[in-house]
């Protein structure tokens, strides 16, 4: 790899002039292709990985605490599960051409599974240890988040319908509320609970069962068959 093109091509996927530069030759340098540093030992870039894996957790968990302030712990887990997964990081990091910078004189049969994944988290690191949290974090916003992840495909994908309809209501500028209620039948048995989703202020579905949240997810699902009947 030349210093010269990839400091080029990195600026452009960057979007600014790095600072130091060697974070960033080590995130393109995975284990099949490592080297020795002048004490003789291998050097690749899996350290860089485990630190660019938990800022981007970091990372994601603050954006989704942010974009959906009435987003359940499981709703935000489960998203933030999604957008991170390997197979994601995978076709995020193709799309953004992280296979054209990866250093050559790689065999094929050496090519680790999830390889261009792993770079783009070794990636986070070196942004991270290069300019801060704010960088990594605007990096993942701005050629990540808005070119390469489309929440709407990725909520759609899931049944639970009370996650849909919060970020319909979101996207829609619709206060919702979940209001729940825990009831007894007086006859020695478990108790059940009944729930009504309110949109705006009008009840538009309710629900009723064994634990709160299936009460909560039978009423959203109501009230997603009657705004699509609508």
């Amino acid at each position: 790899m030349k210093t010269r093109s990839f400091y080029f091509q990195l600026i452009q996927l960057l979007g600014y002039f790095p600072y130091r530069l060697s974070y960033y030759r080590l995130a393109f340098l995975p284990r099949a292709a490592a080297v020795r540093d002048q004490s003789g030992s291998l050097i690749n870039n899996e350290r860089l990985e485990y630190l660019g894996d938990a800022i981007l957790s970091a990372i994601v968990a603050e954006y989704l605490f942010t974009r959906f302030p009435d987003g359940d712990e499981g709703f935000m887990t489960k998203l933030r599960s999604r957008i991170v997964k390997r197979k994601n990081l995978d076709l995020i990091a193709s799309g953004m051409d992280i296979p054209g910078l990866l250093k050559t004189g790689i065999l094929p049969g050496n090519l680790a599974k999830h390889l261009y994944g792993n770079i783009l988290e070794a990636l986070i690191g070196a942004i991270y240890l290069d300019r801060g949290y704010g960088a990594a974090r605007r990096f993942f916003i701005r050629k990540i988040m808005e070119k390469h992840i489309d929440l709407l495909q990725l909520l759609k994908k899931d049944p639970d319908f009370k996650s849909r309809i919060i970020e319909w209501a979101q996207k829609s500028h619709i206060e919702v509320v979940f209001t729940t209620k825990e009831e007894h039948s007086g006859t020695g048995r478990s108790p059940f609970f009944i729930s009504n989703i309110i949109l705006n202020g009008t009840v538009q579905g309710t629900g009723r069962g064994s634990s709160k949240k299936e009460a909560e997810q039978l009423a959203a699902q109501e009230a997603i068959k009657s705004i699509q009947t609508d």
